[in-house]
């Protein structure tokens, strides 16, 4: 599986959920406002923008929004909202492309840093940022916590999430710090689908060690975008670094 194929055009069309999951007003309600507090009245980039869950509220909000994205399928569902005039997008691979100007902000959420799957390109996505962003400015990374503790000796999946038509599991090669998200959809009947997505894991001790080969320095990390404080327990965090220079330490 290769990301081009895994964001075509199917999913795209089925990616946005108006008013519920990950569209739902308490979920994009947090994140937006914290967004506009880390942007500070600057312009902010957001890596993989895909249809822009986030970037259309945040520009809205009143922040200048940028993007990258390699679907193409998921900027053609972007550009149902808004257009190039509003949020540019430049098309490639986040780790690597980059957009015209110099940003305050920018930002990575839904795990998407674990879609790519070698240490060395998620070290480039941080350098990439890093290239982005003015003296002082901010990378913010929304990621899922490895769940292993609860994984037994020999066993090598686990369930993440279930409720009434869907199952999310996970399996685990942990030698390689490799998983695949198996997305199971069934309703009436005996009818079902199955999507997967292939991740690399990141432990936020390691992921702190990525942004210090950056030039970054950790600012705060936290359970979720309300603030909720980031515990052994806890399934995710949002980690916010911010670039050496003027009015960082």
């Amino acid at each position: 599986m290769n990301q081009p194929e895994i964001w075509g055009a199917d999913i795209a069309a089925q990616y946005d959920t108006p008013g519920t999951g990950m569209f739902a007003p308490e979920v994009l309600g947090p994140t937006v406002d914290r967004l506009v507090e880390l942007a500070a009245g600057g312009r902010a980039l957001e890596l993989a923008i895909g249809t822009g869950r986030v970037a259309v509220p945040l520009s809205e909000a009143g922040v200048s929004v940028a993007g990258i994205e390699l679907s193409e399928p998921m900027l053609e569902r972007l550009r149902t909202k808004a257009d190039e005039a509003t949020i540019p997008v430049v098309v490639g691979d986040m780790a690597r492309v980059r957009a015209p100007g110099e940003f305050a902000l920018v930002y990575l959420v839904f795990n998407t840093i674990s879609n790519l799957l070698t240490q060395a390109e998620q070290v480039a996505c941080f350098r990439n940022a890093a290239r982005h962003l003015r003296p002082g400015g901010r990378f913010v990374i929304e990621l899922w916590v490895p769940e292993l503790r609860s994984l037994p000796p020999g066993r090598g999946a686990t369930v993440w999430h279930d409720e009434p038509g869907y199952i999310g599991l996970d399996t685990y090669d942990v030698l390689n710090q490799q998983v695949v998200s198996h997305h199971f959809r069934f309703g009436e009947g005996t009818a079902a689908s199955l999507g997967r997505s292939p991740h690399r894991y990141i432990w936020p001790a390691e992921l702190d060690l990525m942004g210090q080969l950056a030039g970054f320095v950790l600012e705060s990390r936290t359970a979720d975008w309300d603030g909720s404080k980031f515990t052994a327990d806890s399934r995710s965090h949002v980690s916010v670094y911010r670039l050496a220079g003027a009015g960082s330490d």
